[in-house]
């Protein structure tokens, strides 16, 4: 018995071990899978072999390994029966993803609609209802789905929805509630983001600050590659970073809170745009004073607090996401300049300042790569889940 324990975990280690290799360099051939784990070519023969009928890898074609010999066969991931789910609940809408394991989005959903004060249970059960669109899709593209991750707005322990000021919740088992055939994973908004842009983002920086603007402001810490969550999965409510002491009240009972000053209702409402950011984008587009200055107002007070994040955590890079990247070009300069103004004389430089390609669907598709990284980390887990 013992020695059947150890050939089980010998096994689920090397399978890792070898589809590891194939996600971070593939396409690989066996012989190079060999060569790269130390182990033998029969092992990663049948290892690669298990993998395949488990349709986690697929064959991509013969490669010739130098001048002589037979050419060797490469495999990769598979995006032909494997996927995940990637969902969002937000203060304004919701919104579902369908990844394949190879990293390609088979579909999307967005529904935009007001959530505050709303009843968890009814926001979560029109949440299902896209949810279930997804499942049934991946059904008919003969994809299994291996697990589900949601995205929520607000401070996450422990698989509990703490604190959502935002949306009025506290305390919300919200993957419980969604109540879907499949393992949901609860996560905070703004790390997932993160996540999303350090898997899709451009660049494959292993180190930044990715800063979430919503009608909630959220900031996710990637170091060397990891999310830093800190011990009690808090970290990265920036947006209740004090900018003024003395200014206005805050939803979380505070004073003068970033997300009051840079927070979506806030920037609309000083440019005279409530409710309105298409309209915002428009008048930026337009030159409209009361646009630009909203737009500039918004950036100092991100510098302000972007100063303290840069003097606590010693940043080289962040990345303005969600509707500050789409405002990236009018809020840059004001960010920018109170940075270099307060940082001049602790630093030589101040950090660089970029804006996010991936746009509103940075949670979801961290969320859905989440569930991947799984995949990929324990692929033992999964082998059965695609043989009927």
């Amino acid at each position: 018995m013992t020695r059947a324990v150890r050939h089980d975990s010998m096994r689920a280690r090397n399978l890792e071990v070898v589809l590891g290799e194939v996600a971070r360099a593939g396409p690989l051939t066996r012989a190079a899978l060999a060569e790269l784990t130390g182990l033998t070519k029969s092992t990663v023969s049948k290892l690669v072999g298990d993998l395949i009928e488990a349709g986690i890898l697929t064959e991509s074609g013969p490669v010739r390994d130098g001048e002589r010999g037979r050419p060797g066969v490469e495999v990769r991931l598979s995006g032909e029966r494997l996927a995940s789910l990637g969902l969002e609940v937000n203060v304004d809408y919701l919104a579902a993803c369908l990844l394949d394991l190879a990293g390609t989005v088979r579909l999307r959903r967005r529904l935009d609609r007001d959530n505050r004060g709303a009843d968890p249970a009814e926001v979560l059960a029109c949440l299902r209802s896209l949810a279930e669109e997804l499942l049934g899709a991946a059904n008919r593209l003969g994809l299994s789905v291996a697990g589900a991750s949601l995205a929520v707005s607000g401070t996450v322990e422990d698989g509990l929805l703490s604190n959502a000021p935002n949306l009025g919740w506290r305390d919300v088992r919200a993957a419980e509630l969604l109540a879907l055939p499949l393992p949901v994973e609860l996560d905070n908004e703004a790390n997932l983001a993160a996540l999303g842009e350090l898997w899709f983002g451009a660049g494959a920086e292993r180190d930044f600050l990715y800063v979430s603007g919503e009608i909630g402001i959220g900031a996710g810490l990637v170091v060397d590659g990891s999310l830093f969550r800190g011990p009690h999965g808090f970290a990265g409510e920036l947006g209740h970073v004090v900018v003024s002491p003395t200014g206005p009240p805050c939803r979380c009972g505070g004073h003068g809170c970033l997300e009051s000053y840079a927070g979506q209702e806030a920037l609309l409402r000083a440019a005279k745009r409530a409710g309105d950011l298409p309209g915002l984008l428009a008048a930026l587009a337009g030159g409209e004073e009361f646009a630009t200055s909203a737009c500039a107002e918004a950036g100092r007070a991100l510098g302000v607090a972007l100063t303290s994040a840069v003097n606590l955590l010693d940043l080289d890079r962040i990345v303005l996401g969600g509707i500050f990247a789409k405002l990236y070009p009018w809020l840059c300069t004001a960010v920018e300049d109170t940075l270099r103004a307060r940082l001049g004389g602790l630093r030589g430089s101040s950090p660089v300042l970029t804006a996010s390609e991936l746009g509103g669907d940075a949670a979801i598709l961290g969320a859905a790569r989440q569930v991947v990284e799984r995949v990929l980390a324990t692929p033992g887990d999964y082998l059965s889940l695609t043989r009927g």
